[in-house]
């Protein structure tokens, strides 16, 4: 489903879509990443990644690095990486070591 699916009808004659700008990938020096703990129901803890600016596969490649390296399950979604559990320490210091800007946020 295209960005575009949306539009059902257009009065202007000379309407024409607009092509989608592709976003290119930020270098890791230029990314401002928070790490937030959130609660989930049940009382469970997933690490969340946010503010990542660059294309959809940069972030799954980033998300499955930062699964492997926390040896826990999580998903990409609405350009946010959640990690299973509490490895909102572990996350920031393995984004400083490979050159992003990463802080912990949160409570």
């Amino acid at each position: 489903m295209s960005a575009h699916s949306k539009i059902v009808f257009s009065t202007n004659s000379d309407f024409q879509h607009e092509e989608e700008k592709t976003l290119e990938t930020v270098s890791n020096e230029h990314q401002q990443l928070r790490v937030w703990l959130k609660r989930l129901g049940g009382g469970r803890v997933v690490s969340l990644v946010k503010g990542f600016i660059g294309k959809e596969e940069d972030l799954q490649s980033l998300g499955k690095l930062l699964k492997t390296k926390c040896s826990s399950g999580g998903t990409v979604k609405n350009g946010e990486i959640l990690i299973q559990g509490d490895h909102r320490d572990k996350i920031v210091n393995f984004l400083n070591q490979k050159g992003y800007k990463a802080k912990a946020s949160g409570g």
